[in-house]
C-alpha cells in the first residue's frame, strides 16, 4: 500500500503551490479518486485534503519565521488562493494570526543556520509523520545484515518527547500519533527543529514497553504548557552506535547486536538506548532503503 501512495505523497509535497486536488493526485497515481482516497487514508492516517492542508500550513509557518516574504506571498507560495482564506486556515491551525506568529518569532531565538535547518526539516519530516515505525503488514523475513558497531563521543541533545507505555505491537500506531503531536507542538510554539524523529526505550519487557518519542530541537525552550510534551536531553558522552538498513520490523536485531558488542568489549551500558530515523519513508517507498541509527549510552 505504501508503494502505491508514496508517489502521491512526494508529488503533493513538491507541488503545494499548484493544484493538488484529489482528482489531480488520483491522476498522478493512475487510480480512481475513490480508490486513491481509500488507500491514501489507510496508509497515511489522514485524507489527501487533510494531508495537503497540513503541509501547506506547515510550510507557511516555516516561511513566516525564515523569510521576509509578505503574508500574501507566503499564502500564494503555499497554494492558498487568497490572503483571507490563508489567514482563516492558519488561525484555525495555530490559534494565532500569521502576522502575530511572525512577530513572535522563534522561541528562544534562532540564528540563520538554525532557522534554515528548521525550514528544511519541516519540509522533509512533515510528509512522513505517520510513516515512521510502520510495519510491513506483520510479515517476518530473515535479517542477514551484519552490523558495524563503533564507540564514539556525542554531545547532549535537547529534545521534545512524549512518553507512552505500549504493547510492542502498538509501537507503530503510537509513533504515528505522538510524532505528529510533537511536530505540531513545536510549530505551534515556534520551536526550531534540529534533527530527525527518534524513539527512546526506557523499559523493555515481554508485555509492555515504556518509550519516549519526539524530535531534537535547537535548545531547551519554555513554551505553552502541554500535559504530554516535555523538554528533555539525550545524554552526551560515550555511546555504542550502529546503522540499521531496512524495515523497522528488524530494529530489535540491531539493538541485540549492539548489546552483544557492548558485552564482548567489556563495556557497560548506562541508560536508555534510542534510535533515530535517518531517512524519510515518504521519499523511499522500498523499506530496504530505510536507514535508522541506534545509540546505546556507555558508562
Amino acid at each position: 500500500m505504501l508503494k502505491q501512495v508514496q508517489p502521491v505523497l512526494a508529488f503533493a509535497a513538491a507541488h503545494l503551490d499548484e493544484d493538488v486536488s484529489l482528482r489531480t493526485l488520483a491522476g498522478q497515481a493512475g487510480l480512481s479518486a475513490f480508490h486513491l482516497h481509500r488507500v491514501f487514508s489507510a496508509a497515511a492516517g489522514e485524507t489527501p485534503k487533510q494531508f495537503t492542508l497540513r503541509l501547506r500550513l506547515g510550510r507557511a509557518a516555516a516561511m513566516l519565521l525564515t523569510t521576509g516574504d509578505s503574508v500574501l506571498n507566503v499564502a500564494l507560495s503555499c497554494g492558498f488562493q487568497s490572503h483571507e482564506a490563508f489567514c482563516r486556515a492558519f488561525r484555525r491551525r495555530f490559534g494565532i494570526s500569521p502576522s502575530a506568529y511572525r512577530e513572535r518569532g522563534f522561541a528562544g531565538g534562532a540564528d540563520r543556520a538554525k532557522a534554515g535547518g528548521h525550514a528544511a526539516l519541516v519540509g522533509s519530516i512533515g510528509p512522513c509523520l505517520r510513516l515512521f515505525g510502520i510495519r510491513e503488514n506483520g510479515r517476518s523475513q530473515k535479517n542477514d545484515m551484519a552490523y558495524s558497531i563503533t564507540k564514539k563521543t556525542i554531545s547532549p541533545q535537547p529534545v521534545l518527547v512524549v512518553r507512552r507505555r505500549v504493547k510492542p505491537s502498538e509501537v507503530a500506531a503510537v509513533l504515528a500519533e505522538v510524532l505528529g503531536h510533537v511536530f505540531g507542538y513545536a510549530q505551534h510554539n515556534g520551536i526550531a527543529l534540529a534533527g530527525q524523529p527518534l524513539t527512546r526505550y526506557l523499559e523493555w519487557g515481554p508485555g509492555l514497553w515504556t518509550i519516549e518519542a519526539g524530535l531534537p530541537v535547537t535548545a531547551h525552550t519554555a513554551a505553552a504548557s502541554d500535559e504530554d510534551v516535555r523538554v528533555d536531553t539525550l545524554p552526551g558522552g560515550f555511546v555504542a552506535t550502529t546503522t540499521h538498513a531496512g524495515s523497522y520490523d528488524k530494529l530489535t536485531d540491531a539493538h541485540a547486536a549492539v548489546q552483544q558488542w557492548i558485552e564482548a568489549e567489556g563495556l557497560i551500558a548506562a541508560g536508555a538506548p534510542w534510535e533515530c530515523y535517518v531517512t524519510d519513508p515518504a521519499d523511499y517507498p522500498d523499506p530496504s532503503d530505510w536507514k535508522t541509527e541506534i545509540f546505546w549510552p556507555l558508562r
